[in-house]
């Protein structure tokens, strides 16, 4: 609302008229007190005053409105018509006008200068409210930071410290002052802190000012943004002093236990070289006297006249002594698997070729055809590899039903992940290898027992073997970090599927990913 002052009642009706007539809204006062009692009752955008009033002239009124708090800031314009001299001009405005105008007045420019001062006064009005808006929530916020267990403060745009809560007084002299840390005093290393205009969090170890011990807490920092400008910064410090002990303590018992594993795995290595020469020399000694007594046992079948008993005891002589070379031979192989050996590429067709140029004379006693389809390059460590496809090949020649001809298929396949049942994939990072047969199959329940050292679903005197060499495949299967499964029905075959990674380094990416996941 705008307040016009003029003793003259024509002057006020015309500014009241042209006023209103742009959407003002006016009030008006005939003499200088009725316009102080007005600005004491109500809130005025702009006052219009008359410098020639009798009582107090316009000067006297605008002196004494300058001079209130209430009405300091209220733009004044003067219109005379009879102090057009430079003197009257200069003198209202150093009595606090903001114009100084001479009748008779162009009512446009009046409404031009009216309107920028009302604008004025508006966008005053509103930075004021905005600066009581953000004193009431500096203060708001400085309750919140007062309420906090942790230490808390906030700072002007330039690291400045404004605000800092009681438990502040734990850590610095003085609530105006930065804490020590170990490297000296917070501001410095708060002052690079904020230089990025970010966010901050960071950890730091602030000296206790009772007992001048370091204690650990975790700097958070937030700026503030008005207008795209920072305008304060917000901060707390949390202690985390016993969680950082804590995890120094863990790091000592990881570093120790860390040591531990190692003086264990060297023992251990030694052992493992103590155990294979030990296992070496054993078998030796142990597969000397076999040797003779299979010799001497052939020796007297050939030459010796036996009776027909005494025949069939040696004949059982001489099988018990080959079944336990072949055991030591097992053991020895199932033993070797522990030694470190190195991931190459490989054909495994050419492998598998030899593997069936070495069996050549069992499989023709068999009479048993064999159909490969070809098989990817894998990384393997081809002597592993060949003993896994020689113990599933011989098995499925070994294990056919008596009268049928054994039947044997290998084909291989990519796939995404390593199962059974996954579908086919061009660019899968694992090869499923099934190798069938037609033979005489067993009970699926078995199907875990089967890869377990000794353990046999068939009798000695039906099936010759140590019941070591699918327990032998699984290792090497293990070695290769790949999977080893069987599928079969009593009288309808077997198929035994090896899932291999393509390349060792993408399945420990793979694994390590699915760990982290």
């Amino acid at each position: 609302m705008i307040l016009i002052v003029d003793d003259k009642q024509e002057n006020i009706f015309s500014l009241n008229t042209v006023l209103q007539q742009h959407g003002f809204d006016t009030d008006t006062a005939q003499s200088g007190e009725e316009a102080l009692k007005k600005l004491l009752k109500r809130e005025y955008a702009l006052i219009i005053l008359d410098v020639q009033m009798p009582g107090m002239d316009g000067f006297e009124v605008a002196e004494a409105i300058t001079g209130l708090n209430k009405t300091r800031d209220i733009p004044i314009i003067f219109l005379s018509a009879v102090n057009t001299h430079k003197k009257f001009i200069t003198k209202g405005f150093e009595s606090g006008a903001v114009e100084y105008l001479t009748k008779p007045v162009d009512p446009d420019i009046l409404i031009l200068k009216v309107r920028n001062f009302y604008r004025l006064y508006e966008k005053t009005a509103a930075l004021k409210e905005a600066e009581r808006a953000l004193t009431n929530t500096v203060q708001d916020l400085q309750k919140t930071l007062e309420a906090l267990p942790q230490l808390a403060f906030t700072t002007d745009r330039d690291g400045n410290l404004e605000y800092t809560n009681q438990q502040w007084l734990d850590y610095s002299e003085s609530k105006d002052s930065f804490p020590e840390t170990s490297n000296g005093s917070l501001r410095s290393q708060w002052e690079k802190l904020i230089g990025k205009g970010k966010a901050v969090e960071t950890e730091v170890a602030l000296k206790n000012i009772r007992d001048e011990q370091l204690y650990y807490h975790l700097l958070r920092a937030t700026p503030l943004i008005v207008n795209g400008l920072i305008t304060r910064w917000v901060g707390t410090l949390t202690s985390i002093h016993q969680q950082k002990m804590m995890n120094e303590i863990l790091e000592r018992k990881v570093a120790e236990r860390t040591r531990e594993l190692l003086e264990a795995i060297r023992e251990l290595e030694i052992s493992n070289n103590d155990l294979q020469q030990f296992t070496s020399v054993a078998s030796h000694d142990l597969k000397e006297p076999l040797r003779k007594i299979q010799f001497f046992g052939n020796m007297l079948a050939e030459r010796a006249n036996l009776s027909e008993d005494l025949a069939n005891y040696l004949e059982k002589i001489i099988r018990s002594s080959s079944r336990m070379s072949n055991l030591i031979d097992d053991l020895l192989s199932f033993a070797s698997l522990s030694k470190p050996n190195v991931f190459q590429l490989t054909d495994l067709n050419s492998i598998i070729n030899d593997i069936l140029i070495d069996l050549e004379l069992t499989i023709a006693e068999k009479n048993a055809s064999v159909r490969i389809e070809p098989i990817p390059q894998l990384e393997v460590i081809p002597g592993l590899i060949r003993q896994l496809f020689q113990n599933l090949i011989s098995n499925a020649i070994k294990f056919s039903k008596p009268g049928t001809q054994p039947h044997i298929q290998i084909i291989a396949d990519l796939i995404d992940q390593p199962g059974v049942e996954g579908k086919p994939v061009k660019d899968g990072t694992f090869c499923r290898i099934a190798i069938s047969d037609n033979g005489i199959g067993f009970e699926e329940k078995y199907a875990e027992k089967i890869f377990t050292i000794f353990q046999r679903l068939n009798g000695v005197s039906e099936y010759e073997g140590t019941g070591i060499g699918l327990a032998i495949a699984k290792k090497i299967v293990d070695r290769h970090n790949g999977m080893i499964m069987a599928k079969s029905l009593p009288g309808q075959g077997a198929t035994f599927y090896v899932i291999l990674p393509l390349r060792q380094n993408e399945t420990q990416k793979l694994r390590e990913e699915q760990l982290t996941a």
